[in-house]
């Protein structure tokens, strides 16, 4: 069933189907931690129906944005959302796999909330062809979203990923392999006294590593917008 929906509290609206999947926590903390300047243009790749080109909108609307969603049925969605926000000028939806993808102009900033989950012998996949291709490797792996990002980031260009924990040690050794310089490392926990779920990490195009690593509590957040904002 296709709904509009508020954007958390961004004041835009995103078109969701709860029979498909809905954006979530691990988009909007992916969004917060992006350092953005004027006139920038940021590839977010998996983009499903836009939450994080839609909420970098809010915080600096001189920026030009491109979204990649291999699904034709979020594509539609994401459009709906542009329409309703008045924002066709502004985001371009490409539906396309983004291993395949290889723009000639290069990207100041390249995002990606990709499926989670590898497949093999015993993983358990969702019947829903939506919600499988969103969570599960079947279209795309983790080192073909690195590599893509790597081919279509500019020198000197900033990648942020977010994936869950179980994976951080493979995604380190991806970003290493393909020379990409490891900046800030963010664990993201949603209960106290509990193991991180997820994490964030921020890696720069052929810089060397200049490691910080923290973390976040959001049961302890008041509010997602401006979580990562410098006091």
């Amino acid at each position: 069933m296709i709904e509009c929906n508020d954007l958390f509290d961004y004041g835009l609206k995103i078109y969701q189907n709860k029979e498909y999947f809905k954006f979530s926590l691990d988009s909007i903390l992916l969004a917060e931690i992006v350092k953005i300047k004027k006139g920038m243009h940021i590839l977010d790749m998996c983009t499903g129906n836009l939450p994080v080109p839609l909420i970098l909108y809010t915080k600096e609307n001189d920026l030009k944005f491109t979204g990649v969603e291999i699904q034709p049925e979020i594509c539609d969605l994401a459009h709906k959302t542009l329409m309703i926000n008045n924002l066709e000028d502004k985001i371009q939806i490409i539906n396309q796999n983004v291993k395949d993808i290889n723009f000639f102009e290069k990207f100041d900033v390249i995002t990606c909330n990709p499926p989670y989950f590898k497949v093999n012998d015993t993983s358990l996949l969702n019947d829903n062809i939506i919600k499988k291709i969103a969570r599960h490797e079947v279209t795309v792996t983790l080192e073909e979203i690195i590599e893509t990002a790597k081919k279509n980031l500019k020198e000197n260009g900033t990648f942020y990923l977010v994936q869950r924990v179980n994976r951080f040690l493979e995604t380190i050794e991806l970003l290493n392999k393909y020379k990409f310089g490891i900046r800030d490392v963010c664990f993201v926990y949603t209960k106290k006294n509990k193991q991180a779920e997820f994490f964030l990490i921020e890696a720069s195009n052929y810089k060397k590593s200049d490691l910080k690593v923290y973390s976040i509590n959001v049961s302890e957040c008041k509010t997602y917008k401006d979580i990562f904002k410098e006091e």
